[in-house]
């Protein structure tokens, strides 16, 4: 078995939009009510991949939702045409864009029955999220049919907020070897919500048989969520044997940095300090929020959004630690501008999976000449661009509905739409 990371990307949907329905993400709340350009957004995405494929990494894909969802909004006692103002923006949410919440996921090797193991996020803190976990789960469940090499659970039960990935990092020594996999959880958040609770990690990580020696619970801390550190991924990355974090990411971080240490002494901890970078420079930035990989020639690269070069605090910062003798070498900007204005970065664009890609439904594996085909759907007919008052045309919800349906069928994924 060839095992390898594999980073399955969402594709920003056509109904991408800027309603502003996340409380706790600055982004999302600053630019609410601006026109958004669902075109560019998806094709900016795609290029994210190509950029990635270029390196040598693994590629794959999710894909957009149902959207408007008229099944939920029948569950509500209404549909789209008569949907009250209350509840449309949460129907055309394209929110599922942002892989990183679409489950957690443990490798073959941390888990007691030897396969990779995935439980979808419910979701449940924000009403535009918390109906996405069906389509997440068929999706999945299909991807990673082989009943020998996977496992795809239904959620946790709604009573515990679970934001999946977003708040979960594994540290091993190589991906294919034994790891330490870190549940991150929230008990305050100031003014903003807490999104993941203790009890819905506890439950995945026993779903999922999880070595209870080598699983860590770790609290972040209130100053991360309450400056817009909505999840941990925001002020944490991980990857193999480093850990990548600001220093007030944690509440308790001398404990936890020393538990981690006895558990994997190989580990390299790179912590930007809150004096060289602040929190709200960090979040701004999205430093965090990149993608921190191993590169098939050796050592590690960070990929950041363009944001990070231009905050110069940040910048500055990483042009020191590319100077010197750390794990991580080298740099790598992408332009993810539309989904950054939504609140979501290189990193939430990703779910990681350790596999064998050829263990995975090909249809969800892409090459560039699979890009090419669906950047040919997109530019034909995903929406140029979206005003609040649009969501209320029924042209609009027309054009998503034919835009999603064009791209399954592009992808021979029929049985889905």
């Amino acid at each position: 078995m060839s095992m390898r990371e594999i980073n399955f990307d969402g594709i920003i949907g056509p109904s991408h939009n800027y309603s502003g329905l996340s409380l706790g993400n600055v982004a999302s709340a600053t630019n609410k009510g601006l026109v958004s350009h669902p075109r560019a957004a998806a094709l900016q995405g795609l290029e994210k991949m190509r950029h990635n494929l270029r390196l040598g990494l693994a590629q794959g894909v999710l894909l957009p939702h149902r959207r408007p969802d008229r099944a939920w909004l029948a569950e509500l006692g209404t549909s789209v045409e008569d949907v009250p103002a209350s509840l449309r923006p949460a129907a055309f949410s394209a929110s599922a864009m942002w892989a990183a919440n679409a489950a957690t996921v443990s490798p073959a090797p941390d888990c007691r029955d030897g396969r990779t193991h995935l439980t979808v996020a419910n979701l449940r803190t924000m009403a535009h999220r918390s109906h996405e976990w069906p389509e997440t789960l068929a999706q999945l469940r299909l991807a990673f049919a082989d009943d020998a090499r996977f496992a795809v659970h239904a959620p946790v039960p709604g009573t515990f907020g679970d934001e999946g990935a977003a708040n979960h990092m594994r540290l091993c020594a190589s991906h294919d070897a034994q790891g330490v996999e870190v549940f991150v959880y929230g008990q305050r958040g100031g003014a903003f919500p807490v999104r993941q609770h203790v009890e819905a990690s506890r439950a995945v990580a026993r779903i999922h048989g999880l070595d209870p020696e080598r699983t860590l619970f770790v609290c972040q801390s209130e100053a991360a969520i309450a400056a817009g550190a909505f999840h941990n991924d925001v002020v944490a990355v991980a990857n193999e044997n480093v850990l990548f974090a600001h220093e007030q990411a944690f509440e308790d971080r001398p404990s936890f940095y020393a538990e981690l240490k006895r558990l994997l002494p190989e580990v390299e901890i790179v912590e930007v300090p809150a004096a060289a970078v602040s929190l709200e420079d960090a979040i701004h930035s999205y430093l965090f929020n990149a993608q921190l990989v191993t590169l098939p020639e050796g050592g590690m690269g960070l990929i950041v959004p363009e944001e990070a070069r231009d905050t110069p605090s940040v910048w500055g910062w990483l042009g020191q630690m590319i100077a010197g003798n750390g794990p991580i070498r080298k740099l790598f900007v992408v332009d993810v501008r539309q989904s950054m204005a939504n609140g979501g970065g290189p990193a939430c664009l990703r779910l990681r999976v350790v596999a064998d890609p050829a263990d995975v439904d090909p249809r969800f594996m892409v090459d560039e000449a699979k890009l090419d085909r669906i950047a040919a759907v997109i530019a034909r007919d995903w929406p140029e661009a979206i005003a609040p008052e649009d969501l209320l045309k029924p042209e609009i919800s027309a054009q998503m509905e034919h835009a999603r349906s064009a791209l399954y069928g592009a992808l021979e994924l029929s049985e889905l739409i």
